[in-house]
């Protein structure tokens, strides 16, 4: 068995859910050696304010619900909240990043991500810009 790894730098993108599996396969592409065929294909996001799924990639409605839905579940400006030092996004932000999660693990089949006909990996940027959010690291790590 080998290990592979590098740092995917995402750019900023705006407060939502965004369809990030061409960046990740570019990197895989240039990563790995054509022979790779078969493995597993680890994501980590190395924030707190941002967060990975897998869902479709047809309908861009699943996006925008789930960001709504995310919205409904962790609202901003709740009195409650101590953590507002950043704005009214920034304990929502964790919060979401938490039930979602900052990690991923993929099959790599065939020298690619193993992924259904309809799924797409998501960054779901939880952070209003420019004040915050900004540029994301991903680390990649592929177990061949």
């Amino acid at each position: 068995m080998s290990y592979h790894q590098t740092t995917l730098t995402l750019p900023a993108y705006a407060r939502g859910i965004h369809i990030i599996t061409p960046r990740i396969e570019e990197a895989i592409s240039q990563l790995l050696p054509h022979s790779a065929k078969v493995g597993l294909v680890h994501l980590f996001l190395l924030h707190t304010s941002a967060s990975l799924a897998i869902n479709e990639n047809a309908d861009p409605d699943v996006r925008l619900d789930t960001e709504e839905w995310l919205n409904k579940i962790a609202p901003e400006n709740q009195p409650e909240y101590r953590h507002t030092l950043e704005g009214s996004d920034d304990l929502p932000a964790h919060l979401k990043s938490m039930i979602l999660g900052v990690s991923l693990t993929i099959p790599l089949v065939n020298g690619e991500l193993g992924l259904g006909t309809w799924q797409r990996v998501y960054l779901c940027e939880h952070r209003n810009l420019p004040e915050y959010g900004g540029q994301r690291k991903l680390v990649i790590t592929v177990n061949t």
